[in-house]
């Protein structure tokens, strides 16, 4: 049976998603994950608890309980119930205090607040990414901040919008398609833009298994045509010197952290 983990806050629990996530991968078991944001109130506090005690009765295992809750009285309730606790916020905030000198003064919601430039960014690095998906307009590639370019399928879309959201980067992408494999160039828009221009590959046969589910038993799909166009779009790569990754083993936060890696790019947000 797997065991049960709770992600709680009193705000989104992002923080305490990832952070969880983060410390769990390293151990070779199954958990199974309960999500509980925005417990700002002691009666729902309370519920959250009766929810952790009872999964103790019927389990017969302690739940862990990964939190990061800003109000002290909400932190006391989950303290109390019958989960082990891991306080990510709080574990790092006595320290800095010492360290820095300064009290803390927690304010609900200040991390994933609006009420700053980095809303405005996310907000219109989101925008950019949507309008310019997938090479629907050429138009706006002077005000990218980075180009995606690959065969069909390759990952373009989810870390242009990855790297719109989290980073606040104004990301393009590009597609080369089937058609464009006799005489495959930079288009014009990207060529003056290719120090923007960064290139996605991907193995012809998840290639294949990805175009599969799409259209199935169709020339798009076929592993001949995966393999035709990957060779080629690689070719343009080495050809005009366009840096570029191999997406086939890794999540888009992993692809959209190698390329601000590779590219020394900076995130716009935080």
């Amino acid at each position: 049976m797997a065991r049960k983990v709770f992600y709680i806050s009193d705000g989104t629990a992002i923080t305490a998603e990832v952070f969880g996530h983060a410390v769990l991968s390293q151990f070779p078991m199954e958990f199974e994950a309960i999500t509980i944001p925005f417990v700002e109130t002691n009666t729902k506090a309370e519920a959250v608890k009766k929810q952790i005690n009872d999964s103790f009765i019927t389990t017969g295992e302690r739940p862990l309980v990964f939190h990061s809750i800003v109000k002290p009285e909400i932190r006391d309730v989950i303290y109390s119930s019958e989960g082990l606790d891991y306080d990510f916020l709080n574990t790092f905030v006595a320290p800095l205090e010492q360290q820095l000198g300064v009290s803390a003064a927690p304010v609900l919601h200040r991390t994933h607040g609006k009420a700053n430039h980095s809303y405005e960014a996310r907000i219109d690095a989101i925008n950019f990414a949507m309008e310019n998906d997938d090479g629907q307009t050429l138009k706006h590639m002077d005000k990218a901040d980075i180009i995606l370019c690959g065969v069909s399928r390759c990952g373009k879309t989810p870390s242009s919008l990855y790297l719109s959201m989290q980073f606040g980067i104004k990301a393009a992408n590009y597609p080369f398609t089937e058609d464009d494999m006799d005489n495959l160039k930079l288009p014009e828009a990207l060529k003056r833009n290719k120090g923007k221009v960064f290139g996605l590959t991907i193995d012809p046969v998840r290639l294949q298994e990805i175009r599969q589910s799409r259209m199935e038993n169709s020339r798009y799909s076929s592993l001949r045509q995966c393999r035709l166009e990957v060779k080629e779009v690689e070719m343009l790569f080495k050809k005009e010197r366009i840096p570029y990754i191999d997406t086939t083993n890794h999540s888009v936060e992993e692809i959209a952290t190698k390329i601000l890696d590779m590219t020394g790019m900076e995130r716009h947000m935080f």
